[in-house]
């Protein structure tokens, strides 16, 4: 499999949970999706037992996909020639961490600007 077809997956798990892009992964047409989904159960069961973390608290922190030695092949062609076929392999390479603490959502750090705002104002006015 070419890197360049396996990226256009992992692209898409990136940040998401682990289980939830395990899911996502079953309904994808790619046949990238089957040796990522592969590789995705195996980096949450070397978590599950290796660090002892619970599979609903992980995250897909990074899934990188670099090249690997190209395959060199040859097809015979029309009047004794030959034209080359490259197979193309990867290295498909998934790292998962615990989920960090939920992040503020926009419309809290939005109201919490704007009150930030109006007390400044208001202790400017108290000061002059």
């Amino acid at each position: 499999m070419s890197a360049f077809k396996a990226r256009a997956v992992t692209r898409d798990i990136q940040g998401l949970p682990a289980l939830k892009a395990l899911g996502l992964l079953d309904f994808y047409p790619q046949k990238a999706a089957r040796f990522v989904s592969k590789t995705l159960k195996s980096a949450i069961a070397n978590a599950e037992n290796n660090n002892s973390l619970n599979p609903e608290t992980l995250v897909v922190k990074e899934a990188v996909v670099g090249e690997a030695p190209t395959i060199k092949r040859f097809r015979p062609r029309a009047r004794g020639s030959a034209s080359p076929i490259m197979k193309r392999t990867c290295h498909i390479r998934i790292v998962v961490a615990e989920a960090a603490e939920q992040p503020v959502s926009k419309k809290k750090k939005a109201t919490a600007k704007r009150g930030k705002a109006a007390n400044s104002k208001k202790e400017a006015a108290t000061k002059e």
